[in-house]
């Protein structure tokens, strides 16, 4: 099961880089003026509708759910980018650049997953994914906190590790929806 789980999750990783990496091409990286408190925000819009609409069984905006869902997946590397980049001055990075720091978030976060799987025996997998859009956004409530009170706590994981959680749930969410084939 585990292979199987890493199997899925690099599939849906490989999707989510394209249009990360399609996305940059079009735009840049106009989001390097975005702030950490307004990335937390935009995932938030996003994890939002997603719930939105899982409780009234009915969508108006025809953008589907799964694209919310690698939008919180990208969202949350682009928020592990800023904190990685954030000594750096320049708005504009190129993607050659970018590449081998979103492969590395990838991967801690992967590693992350593999390590709670083997501890969990892949709960996930009998969830619910409107459960998991609920831990998604209970995840970002706590980044909120955090953000609000200058990134200290006391006895809690960081910033980082919330936006990784997030990442992995959203993952697993793609899976459950067939995103992975």
């Amino acid at each position: 099961m585990e292979n199987q789980t890493s199997n899925e999750y690099n599939q849906v990783i490989s999707r989510c880089k394209e249009l990360f990496r399609k996305k940059t091409l079009d735009y840049g990286t106009a989001w390097r003026i975005l702030r950490l408190p307004s990335i937390t925000d935009q995932i938030f819009i996003k994890a939002q509708r997603i719930r939105s609409i899982q409780e009234k069984g009915l969508q108006k905006v025809g953008d589907p759910v799964v694209d919310e869902f690698v939008g919180i997946v990208n969202y949350c590397i682009i928020a592990l980018l800023q904190i990685s980049f954030k000594d750096d001055p320049l708005m504009e990075i190129p993607f050659d650049i970018i590449e081998p720091k979103y492969d590395q978030w990838v991967n801690d976060t992967r590693a992350l997953l593999e390590n709670k799987n083997h501890d969990y025996g892949e709960a996930w997998r009998e969830m619910r994914v409107s459960s998991m859009t609920d831990i998604i956004l209970m995840k970002l409530l706590r980044v909120k906190q955090i953000e609000d009170n200058q990134g200290q706590t006391l006895v809690s994981e960081g910033i980082e590790a919330n936006y990784q959680d997030m990442i992995n749930y959203a993952v697993f969410c793609l899976i459950k929806l067939g995103y992975h084939d």
